[in-house]
């Protein structure tokens, strides 16, 4: 009797953390300074926070939050999230463990690109109706008009995006765009990595707060989720 094939999709989702993405720890000290600028600048302590393609956990894990989530298809999530994340392994299209309105932010680095057109629409679905009214969404990605050189480097990048078609798509679904930071972080970050604490977590922050950003290829773009009619707005934290 012949064996029965695999399921090729998910091996594939699965051997990119092996390939692409495998585990470095000194990824952790970049992302320490990353998160201590967002949590400074866009994400309130007392916030319920999602992590869309959590992958290691190196932002949920840094954020202090009310509540914490990390949603991925990576079958070791639960080995590098913190005992206060509460984890789903489990596609992004889907969040139908959460109400509606239930959490303030949701973040999501380097994910958009990987979906489908179509895994996408679901997502930024899900993602509205999970986010309270006036809740951020905060994404970082490789923005394509800065790093077209290498951006197919990564054979599972499905879509492409720049911080211009990025506003379009999230005010076409119902998002309004509250920031756009065209040039935010380096894509590559392994020569970087390399560098020795605490030079490296020191460059980081230095590189976040310098106005000029040399050889950035990634975009932050922070919106909201637009209240209904009628409905008065909160002050932005």
């Amino acid at each position: 009797m012949e064996r029965a094939p695999e399921n090729i999709t998910v091996l594939f989702k699965q051997e990119y953390f092996n390939t692409r993405f495998p585990y470095d720890p000194r990824r952790k000290n970049v992302w320490r300074e990353v998160s201590r600028w967002l949590q400074s600048n866009l994400i309130p302590e007392d916030a319920k926070v999602m992590d869309l393609g959590a992958g290691y956990c190196d932002f949920i894990n840094d954020i202090k939050a009310k509540e914490k989530y990390a949603v991925d298809v990576f079958e070791r999530l639960d080995e590098y999230a913190n005992s206060d994340v509460h984890t789903r392994i489990q596609s992004c299209t889907d969040l139908s463990f959460l109400s509606d309105g239930h959490l303030d932010v949701i973040f999501a680095s380097n994910l958009f690109e990987h979906l489908t057109h179509e895994e996408l629409l679901a997502t930024l679905e899900e993602i509205r109706r999970v986010l309270r009214p006036d809740g951020r969404l905060i994404l970082l990605q490789p923005n394509f008009k800065y790093c077209y050189r290498t951006y197919f480097d990564d054979y599972t990048h499905l879509q492409i995006f720049t911080h211009m078609g990025m506003y379009d798509l999230l005010e076409m679904t119902g998002m309004e765009v509250e920031k756009i930071f065209a040039k935010f972080l380096p894509v590559n970050m392994k020569s970087t990595l390399r560098l020795r604490l605490p030079f490296l977590g020191l460059l980081v922050r230095a590189y976040l707060h310098f106005p000029l950003k040399p050889r950035a290829g990634q975009m932050l773009v922070v919106a909201r989720n637009r209240l209904p009619l009628g409905v008065e707005k909160r002050p932005q934290n």
